[in-house]
């Protein structure tokens, strides 16, 4: 058996504009709400997964990982609620799943951990060129959500001052390709190797930008882990509504006209009509950190 959470409530539709915008108070009245959680039969693994002779697989060495058809499940998934999406996860991968966390919006973690209750580990990858606001967003999460929580920095640093004694001021503008292998590519697949991690979820969906409108709700990362992005289908605009109704924690950047939060050196507020992550690497052709590649 699997959890459903089904919400019934009076908040606008995704395709309705909020009346309100995110620097306004968040009242847990202002949207009444009664959620209901019900339990529903899984699909069965056969039914969701096949082994396919002949065919290239994902090069998984898991048994369980090395079964699942990606296909079939995008193709199962494409219409389901995120916390469909992640009760399959639980479900069927009860051990090596975590969650990849910026502490930016947090509705992925408020579904694992308050609908679901499903406290699976969480990696957060702390450069040490993050904002405040941002590691304060993480204290809060944790102390909310009591977090399993697993941060990652780069081997042998201690802090930002450390970082530029060992690899020179400003790094990130001499080479940035280098400044995010050492902060976030690395710090990324240790954690997923110390944690023995098969499965990861991350909170990326298709209206981020050009480059991520073809994401699917499931992949498989270089390594032939399975990577899950629950968010795929959902815009902007269902993210915020969700974040009001359930009153969730929320980097206070957004209020400040940021709308993809990353390091602080590389990160800008973005104007009206610019894309979501127009304010990442502003000036340059660069659209991801190396995680997602």
């Amino acid at each position: 058996m699997y959890l459903r959470a089904m919400v019934f409530s009076s908040h606008p539709s995704p395709t309705q504009t909020l009346s309100r915008t995110p620097s306004q108070s968040v009242s847990p009245a202002y949207y009444p709400a009664t959620t209901m959680v019900q339990c529903m039969e899984a699909p069965t693994v056969t039914a969701l997964t096949k082994q396919v002779e002949g065919k290239q697989t994902n090069g998984s060495s898991d048994p369980l990982m090395a079964q699942f058809d990606l296909d079939a499940l995008n193709q199962q998934f494409e219409q389901a609620t995120p916390q469909e999406i992640l009760a399959w996860c639980v479900h069927h991968i009860p051990q090596g799943l975590a969650q990849t966390t910026s502490f930016s919006m947090l509705a992925v973690t408020h579904m694992l951990y308050k609908e679901l209750a499903q406290p699976v580990p969480v990696i957060f990858l702390d450069t040490f060129h993050l904002f405040p606001e941002t590691l304060e967003t993480a204290r809060q999460a944790q102390a909310i959500y009591n977090l399993d929580l697993h941060t990652y920095r780069a081997l042998g640093i201690s802090s930002r001052e450390a970082f530029a004694r060992r690899y020179g001021d400003r790094l990130w503008e001499r080479d940035v390709d280098s400044f995010y292998d050492i902060t976030k590519v690395e710090p990324l697949q240790r954690s997923l190797d110390e944690l023995q991690i098969k499965a990861w979820i991350t909170g990326r969906r298709r209206d981020q930008s050009d480059t991520r409108q073809n994401l699917p709700v499931f992949e498989w990362d270089a390594a032939g882990r399975l990577k899950i992005n629950p968010l795929a289908h959902w815009s902007n605009q269902q993210i915020w509504d969700y974040t009001f109704e359930h009153d969730v924690l929320y980097n206070p950047l957004y209020d400040q006209g940021y709308t993809s939060i990353g390091d602080q050196p590389l990160t800008t507020p973005t104007a009206a009509g610019e894309e979501e992550r127009a304010g990442r690497w502003r000036g340059t052709e660069k659209t991801e950190c190396g995680i997602h590649w």
